[in-house]
């Protein structure tokens, strides 16, 4: 399906033609048919003889109704300008125009109506040379008479060749549909519509809906139920968890987690102002209007704060409109969480790298080096693609090159602790956390390079040893257990050869002793020679059987045999006995 919007003056036939081409009443209301003057957005479709389905807006002509009008155009791709023959270029023709030179707008039809009241030529001559100077460029015109037909079959060929030229939508892109219109039906209950300028809507999709989560009960199109529909096309969604009242026109519909609500943003025009831009204009973008406080930045470069959050992405195009001065602006969204300005000249360089970052890849490089560290999702959901050399560490994301910066300093962090603890085998993720300021100590693991290892929660040296002296009284110890693997000193003997609590846990998180109890230290290869022994009495046995086996006490046999209960090694039965696993 293709989408089109009508703009043009009060009066000029945009309804009347329409009609014409679709054979539907655009206008919905009664007032607005009684009064012959469209004042809400009015919507019909066709099929075109290629096979097209082709759906227009229609929108209000009257200054009154710019905002219902601006309503209807932003998420439409391309506009069927409308100017009377017997009026020409009128107010309202000059501020569609100028809405839509704002808007960006690229694709565009020029239509003069009334050409069986006066001569088009002149009009078609005269538009075309005005919209030549706009966004939209050298525009085909056709002349045309809703009341007598001349001109219609020229002017659906027109739109054939128009809507050929549209690009293609991206039809798996995330969805962001801006609501239009919002009302009930007897036994559905909530309908919405809008114009779904990217994505898919299907029935059992699940969306975003201010700050709540919303079901798609059915979709229609074009009056039609269907299963789903791709962009580009005009739709109306059955929601359920929602009511009617709950909601308005400027509300979207979000693909969960693509689009993050900002009510800060900093945006880019086309050029730098030439006169002073209001303090307070409204902001439009999609069906939605704001207001927003305005704060230049340098140049072209400004920071709007909106009265309410909206779902907006980098490389959205806003427009603001000066409703005193009928003057429009189009702008460029440029940043969606901007950082705060608080140095003495920092607008004036925000609005400098502003106005000099450029798009795609190389912007998005530009933006996460400028962060250092941002969640993938929160980055994805700004608009930016994730650059070339960028690092993907678990849910975050990591500058390009910043990974092996800060892994870099890892080292000294880790020394720098150890000197201070020299017990402790290194500081734990949280301390390194703090010290590289990282927001999340679950990075540490990513920048941890041999020959540190992250073991136990704590970043640690596998080649660091002891302190001598503890290294010195360690060995002694060991080397006695050489003798008598289960000779566990006692305790006068440990606090002899200097090692105390601290000096123990040190030597257990170095692997070289393993504490089977409260005061019984013995090597780590006890479990092979306990079990070995075991393996050569009757199965199974008595905590005595086992003690005589390993030549031990009861101080020793107790806390070994639970040991080994625990690490799989023997099994506890019901009489108090065991046996081998």
């Amino acid at each position: 399906m293709d989408v089109i919007a009508t703009a043009g003056h009060v009066d000029h036939g945009k309804s009347a033609l329409v009609r014409a081409l679709t054979g539907m009443e655009p206008d919905r209301w009664a007032e607005e048919r009684r009064r012959g003057l469209t004042i809400d957005l009015g919507f019909a479709w066709t099929t075109l003889p290629s096979g097209r389905r082709l759906a227009v807006v229609d929108v209000p002509g009257h200054e009154r109704f710019v905002g219902n009008m601006l309503a209807g155009v932003g998420s439409v791709p391309a506009a069927l300008v409308v100017v009377a023959a017997d009026d020409g270029w009128s107010a309202q023709t000059a501020e569609h125009v100028a809405v839509l030179d704002a808007l960006g707008v690229r694709h565009a039809l020029l239509a003069v109506t009334k050409s069986d009241l006066a001569d088009p030529a002149p009009v078609l001559a005269d538009v075309r040379e005005r919209l030549a100077a706009t966004s939209m460029g050298e525009v085909p015109g056709v002349a045309v008479s809703s009341v007598t037909g001349a001109g219609v079959p020229e002017l659906t060929a027109a739109l054939e060749r128009l809507l050929a030229e549209l690009p293609a939508p991206d039809a798996a892109a995330p969805v962001r549909l801006w609501i239009d219109r919002a009302f009930t039906i007897t036994g559905a209950g909530t309908v919405v519509t809008g114009t779904l300028a990217a994505g898919t809507v299907a029935a059992g999709d699940r969306f975003v809906l201010g700050d709540r989560e919303v079901g798609v009960r059915g979709v229609q199109s074009l009056g039609e139920p269907v299963d789903r529909a791709p962009a580009t096309a005009r739709v109306a969604v059955n929601l359920r968890g929602v009511a009617v009242e709950d909601l308005s026109r400027g509300d979207a519909l979000l693909t969960p987690g693509a689009y993050r609500l900002t009510d800060v943003v900093d945006v880019t025009l086309d050029a730098a102002p030439e006169d002073q831009l209001p303090a307070e204009p409204v902001v439009h973008v999609g069906s939605a209007t704001v207001g927003a406080r305005l704060r230049p930045l340098d140049g072209a470069a400004l920071r709007l704060r909106l009265t309410r959050p909206l779902p907006l992405r980098i490389g959205d195009r806003l427009l603001l409109r000066d409703p005193g001065a009928r003057r429009v602006l189009g702008a460029d969204v440029r940043d969606v969480d901007p950082p705060e300005l608080r140095r003495r000249g920092a607008a004036r360089q925000r609005g400098a790298d502003l106005v000099a970052q450029p798009g795609g890849d190389a912007g998005a490089a530009a933006d996460l080096a400028r962060r250092r560290i941002v969640r993938a999702a929160d980055f994805a959901a700004m608009g930016w693609p994730v650059p070339v050399g960028a690092t993907q560490q678990g849910t975050w994301l990591l500058a390009p090159g910043l990974a092996d910066e800060l892994g870099a300093r890892v080292p000294d962090v880790v020394a720098r602790y150890r000197r201070l603890r020299p017990l402790e085998p290194g500081p734990p993720a949280e301390v390194v956390r703090r010290a590289l300021d990282l927001p999340d100590a679950d990075l540490v693991a990513g920048l941890v390079r041999e020959p540190l290892l992250l073991r136990e929660g704590r970043v640690v040296d596998g080649s660091a040893d002891l302190p001598p002296a503890v290294q010195k009284a360690v060995d002694e110890i060991r080397a006695r257990l050489v003798l008598d693997p289960f000779a566990a000193p006692e305790a006068p003997d440990l606090v002899a050869a200097g090692l105390g609590v601290r000096e123990l846990a040190a030597a257990v998180r170095s692997g070289q002793l393993v504490k089977v109890g409260e005061g019984v230290f013995l090597t780590p290869e006890v479990e092979g020679v306990a079990r070995n022994r075991l393996a050569t009495i009757a199965q199974p046995f008595t905590l005595s059987q086992a003690r005589q086996a390993w030549g031990t006490s009861r101080r020793v046999a107790v806390p070994l045999m639970e040991w080994l209960d625990a690490r799989g090694v023997t099994e506890r039965l019901p009489d108090n006995s065991r046996r081998l696993r």
